[in-house]
């Protein structure tokens, strides 16, 4: 009887610890858990999550481009983590996957709440002057 030989896929790497993670989806309702290997890179976890999200049908949709996405780290800071960094290397379990947003869209965004945050403030001032009287 020959002896069965598990072949490794592509995108797994040889070695290392499986981990468990966390990985929490902006606007989604709740965490996603995988078992991850921890020298698997960060680019690695991002497919295995896209694919993981979209096969449990999760809303909203977020599409599979991997070039599209971020995955942060609650302690390393507001960087994201580089995609060729082993995810284990991080010594965290959490992280946060984001969509990467338009550069364009982002400047509209601001200039439209730089607006609406002068309409505000120029409304709270003469509110303000209204309301005090002088005895």
């Amino acid at each position: 009887m020959l002896p069965l030989i598990k072949k490794k896929k592509d995108n797994q790497v040889a070695g290392g610890n499986r981990i468990l993670i966390k990985i929490n989806v902006v606007g989604s309702a709740g965490p996603m858990r995988l078992v991850v290997n921890e020298k698997a890179m960060v680019v690695n976890v991002i497919e295995t999550a896209l694919k993981s999200y979209a096969r449990e049908g999760r809303l909203p949709v977020l599409g599979n481009k991997l070039g599209d996405f971020f995955l942060y780290t609650p302690v390393v800071g507001s960087e994201a983590l580089s995609p060729w960094a082993m995810i284990g290397s991080y010594g965290v379990r959490n992280f946060m996957l984001c969509k990467k947003t338009d550069d364009r869209r982002n400047d509209d965004v601001a200039e439209i709440t730089k607006k609406s945050s002068g309409r505000w403030k120029s409304w709270f001032n003469k509110s303000l002057t209204l309301k005090v009287t002088a005895h």
